[in-house]
């Protein structure tokens, strides 16, 4: 009668117990990134992190003088971009508060939500550098152990003893790279999706506190008009 054969999660099973603890450990890890990426990509999301083209327009509205209605349309948008322009064009409505003061309050708050967005990512970064050592560290000690076992057999030396522990060994630093290339990949978007934000924010909020140049009287060609005149 023919065995049945294996499925891939029996396969996956019998490779974590062959790799041992460090595969184990490994695995875990994997958990924790998988754990990371879901909760840090909900979290973008509610944030808003994806979406510039509402902010973008509420800061045209109000440079064309249109306040009130670029107002409304920043407070009706619950991304950060909005929460931060609604609140520089606040700031700049205020008659109460100077510019300087309105504007370090806005940046203090758009600091405080850029790092609460880049909450757990050193947590990423720290899993990408420490599944590939892990991983050699499992190699090692499974080159050690082969070693070791080869050392056992005394004159009756079997090959299949050393290219066994030889490939176990090599599994952990497999598993090692499996888990640490997709966390780097995941961190750098995570970190680019942050820097571009950044960058966003203090454009927005430059172009509501700082006044148009365009529109800004140039008195140097009548000064030397007066001068050749």
């Amino acid at each position: 009668m023919l065995e049945p054969t294996p499925s891939a999660f029996d396969q996956l099973l019998d490779m974590m117990a062959a790799g041992g603890p460090v595969v184990y450990l490994l695995v875990a890890l994997s958990v924790v990134v998988l754990t990371v990426t879901f909760v840090k990509t909900i979290q973008f999301f509610s944030a808003g992190v994806f979406r510039n083209r509402i902010a973008r327009q509420a800061v045209e509205k109000f440079r064309m003088g249109r306040s009130q209605e670029a107002l409304s349309i920043s407070s009706n948008c619950n991304s950060i971009r909005c929460q931060v322009v609604a609140k520089s064009i606040r700031g700049q409505l205020n008659t109460h508060t100077s510019k300087q003061t309105a504007r370090e309050e806005v940046l203090r708050e758009a600091t405080d939500q850029l790092e609460h967005l880049g909450g757990h990512l050193r947590i990423l970064e720290l899993i990408a550098s420490l599944a590939p050592l892990l991983g050699l560290f499992g190699t090692v000690l499974g080159m050690i152990d082969a070693f070791q076992q080869l050392e056992n057999s005394g004159n009756q030396v079997d090959p299949s003893i050393l290219s066994g522990g030889i490939w176990l060994a090599l599994l952990t630093t497999a598993v090692g790279l499996a888990v640490a290339m997709p966390t780097v990949a995941i961190n750098s978007f995570f970190e680019r999706r942050l820097e571009r934000l950044t960058h966003d924010l203090d454009n927005l909020i430059a172009q509501v506190f700082v006044d148009d140049f365009d529109q800004t009287p140039v008195q140097v060609h009548d000064a030397n008009a007066q001068q050749y005149s």
